[in-house]
């Protein structure tokens, strides 16, 4: 499938222009006029598909976060703010990126990504909440079909791959250069910079969202001035952010001043906001002692909910370095003070879980299933503990009861293939775990998972007309991917 003339969307944060040396403010970028906001450039579907491949070109090239916990905290904060902005019919799908670099964007679809980096350099939830509501505005005022040019013979898959390549330019130069080349050698021609009327009207648009699903107006000026300060530490190195969101004096200004506009009052940030950033601080750190320093130094002083949240960041350490009776100790009692906190108990699970105490990971699990019915981060984790344990047949019943949009992350299939594995039914394996690679981005690697399965002794017709109808479509998307590139 390809696009008509002028039909792409790009993802906010792509840049093909390196920031000067001094770059604390970045100069003015016109913008080609792509036409109206009514949506007629592209259609509904040709917008979902477009979406979900570049999504697979991300997961192919860079870190996408894989822990349900942290992906369910995201969409659920991604959720609150999408549903009070202009246009809360729009379809959004947000997602951590497992980089320190300070970066969030918007992609094609809705496809909304921000670093754990970012995260981690948020001091309030409201914060975190003022970058995600500023992308969804992007995404509500159309601002991505004004983003780039290209020609009408550029396929779905070429175009999802080039986006994606030119996104991790500053962190794969490499990449980034390859994917310049194609477009040069295909003629086509990639307009990709943003007015500050775009950014103006996302501040504007995404303040409104913002105060409308009760965070603080003020964290937007306040995250962007902290932003501007931090560049004189970087040097030429300034952040991705920073480089497709130029923040400068008057931008802070304007947002200060709409935000003063709106009743001052007091926005605490959430205990799923504290304990998300101790994770991924946990899980991003790079030296175990200086992330166990970090906590430590934090469990004895500050709010009593900050000290609670150290503590369960100690646990996290515990757990990381295999120390498993003082990981057991530590959300033990975090348990026995906060029952009720999903947290604090799936600590514990996952504990029994690492330890290889299955029964008692089993029962821990399930317990949590049946205390918390609608989380599914939880149900993730009971399946897994249940492959573990070597319980295939109960793992896929459980498979069966995940949301259909559960179903719909890679995981399900991956865990899909293990169950088949276990039951020995290495046809049904090897089919989810074909889709699992092209939900990733790995097309050929799907295409010979499907072969593998063809090969496989007793195949009814159904099983076999699937997987006939899988190769057909695994080659297709890999012709036109090659024939472009």
């Amino acid at each position: 499938m390809k696009f008509k003339p002028s039909a792409l969307t790009l993802a906010l944060s792509l840049a093909l222009f390196p920031a000067p040396p001094q770059a604390v403010e970045i100069t003015k970028i016109e913008l080609p006029d792509m036409g109206d906001s009514s949506g007629t450039l592209i259609t509904p579907a040709e917008e979902k598909e477009f979406g979900e491949a570049f999504f697979r070109s991300l997961h192919s090239q860079i870190s996408i976060n894989q822990d349900a916990e942290i992906q369910q905290y995201i969409q659920t904060i991604g959720e609150k703010l999408a549903a009070n902005s202009d246009t809360p019919g729009n379809p959004f799908h947000f997602f951590v990126v497992m980089e320190n670099d300070i970066n969030a964007f918007a992609g094609p679809g809705g496809y909304i990504g921000v670093n754990s980096g970012l995260i981690l350099m948020t001091e309030a939830e409201s914060e975190l909440a003022s970058v995600m509501a500023h992308e969804i505005a992007h995404v509500t005022q159309r601002h991505l079909y004004r983003a780039y040019e290209a020609a009408s013979r550029l396929s779905i898959p070429t175009a999802a791959a080039t986006l994606a390549a030119i996104l991790l330019g500053t962190q794969s130069p490499a990449l980034g250069q390859a994917a310049i080349v194609a477009i040069q050698a295909g003629s086509v021609q990639f307009q990709i910079d943003f007015t500050r009327e775009n950014e103006a009207e996302a501040d504007r648009v995404g303040m409104q969202t913002l105060a409308g699903s009760q965070f603080d107006p003020r964290s937007m000026p306040t995250f962007f001035e902290r932003l501007q300060q931090s560049t004189r530490y970087y040097g030429q190195s300034v952040p991705e952010f920073l480089r497709t969101h130029p923040v400068t004096a008057s931008r802070i200004s304007d947002t200060r001043g709409r935000a003063e506009t709106y009743p001052y009052k007091q926005y605490p940030d959430s205990l799923g906001y504290q304990l998300t950033k101790a994770k991924i601080r946990v899980i991003t750190g790079t030296d175990n002692a200086e992330t166990l320093k970090y906590f430590q130094s934090r469990s004895t002083q500050g709010t009593t909910e900050q000290r609670i949240v150290a503590r369960y960041g100690l646990g996290l350490c515990a757990l990381n370095t295999q120390k498993y009776m003082e990981a057991e100790a530590i959300f033990q009692q975090l348990s026995k003070e906060y029952p009720n906190q999903e947290q604090y108990l799936t600590g514990l699970a996952r504990t029994a879980l690492e330890a290889k105490n299955y029964n008692t990971a089993l029962a821990r699990y399930k317990k949590l299933t049946e205390q918390f019915p609608e989380n599914e981060a939880i149900k993730l984790e009971y399946i897994s503990s249940l492959l573990k344990a070597g319980n295939a047949e109960s793992a896929r019943k459980n498979l069966l009861l995940l949301s259909p949009k559960t179903q719909q992350q890679p995981i399900y299939s991956q865990l899909l293939a293990q169950v088949y594995s276990d039951l020995n039914q290495p046809a049904e394996s090897h089919r989810y775990l074909a889709e699992y690679y092209y939900a990733t981005g790995q097309t050929r690697d799907a295409i010979l998972q499907i072969k593998l399965a063809q090969q496989s002794q007793g195949l009814n017709f159904q099983l076999s007309s699937i997987l006939n109808e899988r190769l057909a479509f695994f080659i297709n998307q890999e012709e036109e991917a090659r024939r472009n590139r």
